[in-house]
């Protein structure tokens, strides 16, 4: 065979096998993977349009709303519009919304927008901005006016911590959604407060209308649609009226305190800096959230369009004192000589002294190993029993009960640990259950936490033993211990209660949205489920009658820690206890735990002040205060009081 035929041979079979496999090839796209394609154009021919709930409202436990929803007029462009549109729309549009072109390009262009809705490039517009548009519709192609509900904090700043506020959905919130299609970027979300806490009952359920699309994004036309249903509203156990007075005497406090001076300063010109505090007022016959106030605070509202990010760095500076904290849940505090409850009754129970049990207090104590280091007490207080000794906080009483548990600790004895036994049995070192984020547990220290903080840091914390001064010092609420003020005001509701334990619960039922609040029967009809109290167990308070003697002690007592914060208060309203808290670099913390009424406390109202001098002298005055609004008396101004020797 010439070589000419062999080439040609050669040539023709790879040709063959070139136009082989190009028809294999097309047989495979055209007829083996038909269905497979077609599955694939009919998914990407259909789009999910998402069309936001509205939000459901918060209440108070009158039925008052805190939280609602209000229509604002927004701005939207379509973006279907060609460039040259696009940049003279948004130049026109950026003169009349004081805004850059370059910022609205910005939300025009955010990838989390639907390609198949108009965007929304501005909020909140003005009569005489929505007016001008309408006026000039043809310079503004594809520009439409829309009114949408955005949320409204009805009374500004009030009830902040308690509310919360909502922002954008993150990617980490997103992925922790059990349902992938709840949420999409840029929706709005709880953050903090009872808008994260109830996120799933406020939310509701998003509408969602089907559409096909041609190959450019055109609808083509509408397949379905599953209408949005709102977020159910939420009722709360708070009380507005008693919660704005708790606001208002908390600052008037702190602005008090800022004018006086430091008493425990050898500087008399240095004033208390009072910079931040927190209050809390509890039900007592079900553990109900009455108020509950964290000072410095903010206005949610700022965060409904989206906050500016100078805003946010002001709220996260600690110069600032972190307005976004709750320190009623959060803040954690040397709780002082408001921790003798705890004391008292553990002293009860060991059989350390019974309420007739009495000292002379010469405001000096010392373990009886070590008589060379005795531990000071604030003023002497001459012979005192269990009540006495709690009406003017005797120091030197509690030391002697720390004291004797710590040497009983050492001889083996079960009843060493009865300080700490009963702290825990009492919820310290614990969270409170209650229905807000970020609750810090505080801490109880002991023999196996000393051992344990030194096994992780020898050069930091030498000494693992645990000592005479250790269970000395946290008798009276100093060294190592740690409270919230939530645990400390669920403490006292356990012995105002008698030994009940609960869980501060701070909201009461969940309703269907739009509940008429004043209509009994729209009340049972839309009532989506009750939010019961929640008991927690009970705590064995022996002597009670004796300790709330003690307490009652603290404002009518003439010796009383609080006489003068409560002077001209009707007798037999009151009771409570003082606390100041020394911290090291710091002034004092202010601290005051109050029980109306005392014969049959039905409210505990706690108040803390950082940096706010004695207990007496500027918690004791807030606290009477918002005694006086849950009595139905008049509240007057607050005060800072010069407080005796002590607490």
């Amino acid at each position: 065979m010439s070589t000419p035929r062999i080439r040609a041979s050669v040539i023709s079979v790879i040709a063959l096998a070139l136009f082989g496999a190009l028809f294999a090839r097309l047989w495979y796209l055209q007829v083996a993977t038909t269905s497979e394609f077609e599955a694939a154009a009919a998914r990407n021919s259909v789009q999910e349009i998402i069309d936001p709930a509205p939000r459901g409202r918060i209440l108070d436990v009158k039925g008052r709303v805190l939280v609602d929803n209000r229509m604002a007029n927004v701005l939207t462009v379509d973006r279907t519009i060609t460039d040259r549109q696009q940049r003279e729309v948004l130049r026109k549009l950026s003169v009349r919304l004081d805004r850059s072109p370059k910022q609205l390009k910005a939300r025009l262009d955010d990838p989390r927008n639907s390609p198949y809705t108009p965007v929304r490039i501005a909020d909140n517009l003005t009569y005489e901005q929505l007016q001008y548009v309408a006026e000039h519709r043809t310079e503004f192609p594809g520009v439409r006016a829309a009114t949408v509900p955005v949320r409204q904090y009805v009374n500004g700043s009030t009830a902040f911590h308690v509310l919360g506020y909502l922002g954008e959905i993150n990617e980490a919130e997103l992925k922790a959604q059990v349902d992938p299609h709840a949420y999409q970027l840029g929706d709005k979300i709880g953050k903090s407060g009872v808008e994260l806490t109830y996120e799933s009952d406020l939310r509701g359920r998003p509408g969602v209308t089907r559409v096909e699309v041609d190959a450019t994004g055109r609808v083509v036309r509408r397949l379905d649609k599953r209408p949005a249903r709102a977020g159910h509203d939420v009722r709360l156990t708070v009380d507005l009226d008693v919660q704005q007075v708790t606001e208002a005497a908390l600052k008037q406090g702190l602005d008090a305190a800022r004018k006086v001076k430091d008493p425990a300063s050898k500087d008399k010109f240095r004033l208390l800096n009072a910079p931040a505090g927190a209050a809390i007022v509890l039900d007592t016959t079900d553990g109900s959230v009455v108020s509950l106030a964290s000072e410095p605070d903010f206005n949610a509202n700022e965060f409904v369009n989206g906050i500016r990010q100078s805003t946010w760095e002001w709220l996260g500076d600690p110069r600032n004192n972190l307005p976004l904290v709750d320190r009623a849940v959060s803040g954690m505090y040397a709780p002082a000589s408001t921790f003798k409850l705890v004391t008292a009754i553990a002293g009860l129970r060991a059989g350390v002294v019974d309420p007739t049990t009495t000292i002379v207090d010469n405001a000096r104590y010392a373990y009886p190993t070590d008589p060379d280091h005795p531990f000071k007490g604030e003023g002497a207080n001459g012979k005192v029993d269990l009540p006495r000794a709690l009406a003017v906080s005797s120091d030197v009483y509690f030391y002697r009960i720390g004291g004797e548990l710590f040497a009983r600790q050492k001889r083996g004895d079960p009843t060493g640990t009865a300080l700490q036994d009963t702290a825990r049995e009492l919820g310290f070192g614990a969270a409170t259950g209650i229905a807000l984020p970020t609750e810090s547990v505080g801490r109880v220290p002991d023999a196996a936490w000393k051992q344990a903080i030194h096994d992780k840091n020898p050069a930091a914390f030498p000494y693992p033993e645990w000592l005479p001064g250790d269970n000395i010092l946290s008798s009276i609420g100093q060294g190592d211990m740690l409270v919230t003020p939530v645990q400390m005001a669920s403490a006292y509701m356990t012995l105002a209660d008698g030994g009940t334990r609960y869980s501060p619960r701070l909201a009461d039922a969940v309703f269907r949205a739009g509940v008429d609040a004043g209509n009994a029967k729209d009340l049972a009809a839309k009532k989506v489920r009750d939010l019961a109290p929640i008991k927690l167990g009970t705590v064995d308070i022996p002597q009670r009658d004796a300790l709330m003697a003690g307490f009652t002690g603290v404002v009518e007592n003439p010796k009383g820690t609080a006489t003068a914060a409560f002077a001209g208060f009707p007798p037999g309203l009151a009771a409570g206890k003082t606390g100041t808290a020394q911290v090291q670099g710091k002034q004092n913390t202010s601290w005051f735990v109050g029980m109306t009424p005392a014969a049959q406390p039905r409210y505990i109202v706690l108040v803390v002040v950082e940096e706010g001098g004695y207990g007496a002298q500027t918690a004791a005055p807030i606290s009477r205060a918002i005694m006086e609004q849950l009595n139905g008396l008049p509240v007057g101004a607050v005060t800072n009081v010069s407080p005796p020797a002590g607490n």
